[in-house]
């Protein structure tokens, strides 16, 4: 992590907590799998800099089969199979802004554009949802998403689920949108599809100046 980001959250890498975090995530690391690989735990913030960041989309957890975490919420690696929920996710894209359902998971170009795609926890055992939460994660990312809620410049926040709906309490600057909708994980209860959250962020932008995002991802 470097830049405006490092930045913002120099206070937390000097807390306590996360340097429990830091040695309990390092073992877990060295005694079983864990994804995504260590190199990538902090993606988002490596593609999303701080000054380009115009959309944040929050996840849970990393996915937690081989080779599908990249560090990016929702994205796999090119030429993994597209999870469920990443599958949802398109369908809406698809009846919000008529973009075609591509052939990829990869979302690195959202990242690219300024989309902070951002887990809740970073890191997951594998085969195992949710498996990490108590290691402190959430207590970091809390930090993230109120550092992101400072931004001066209007940003788009996208909260999918009851688990990512609860970080509203952290969001005050009225320059920022909320969205709120439902899981896209076929298993949530509630409506995800319809929520056209994908036009409403790029109305948002564009009336406030912001480039709007492209959010076409490319078939391969």
């Amino acid at each position: 992590m470097k830049g405006l980001w490092q930045e913002k959250l120099k206070k937390e890498f000097s807390e306590p907590y996360y340097r429990e975090l830091y040695l309990k995530v390092n073992e877990a690391y060295k005694s079983g799998t864990v994804y995504p690989p260590q190199d990538q735990v902090f993606n988002a913030f490596v593609f999303t800099p701080y000054e380009e960041m115009k959309v944040v989309i929050l996840g849970q957890d990393p996915y937690h089969e081989p080779g599908q975490a990249n560090g990016l919420a929702f994205s796999v690696n090119p030429g993994i199979r597209i999870p469920a929920s990443l599958q949802n996710i398109y369908k809406e894209l698809h009846e919000d802004l008529g973009c075609y359902i591509p052939n990829t998971g990869d979302l690195t170009k959202w990242a690219k554009q300024g989309v902070l795609l951002l887990n809740t926890s970073l890191t997951v055992m594998a085969h195992s949802a949710a498996s990490m939460f108590n290691y402190g994660w959430e207590r970091f990312t809390d930090a993230v998403i109120k550092a992101a809620d400072e931004k001066d410049s209007p940003v788009v926040f996208m909260l999918w689920g009851n688990r990512a709906r609860a970080k509203k309490a952290l969001l005050e600057n009225k320059k920022h949108l909320v969205l709120e909708a439902a899981h896209p994980s076929p298993l949530a209860r509630g409506a995800f599809f319809g929520c056209k959250h994908f036009s409403k962020a790029n109305d948002y932008l564009s009336k406030n100046g912001v480039t709007p995002i492209d959010w076409q991802i490319e078939s391969v």
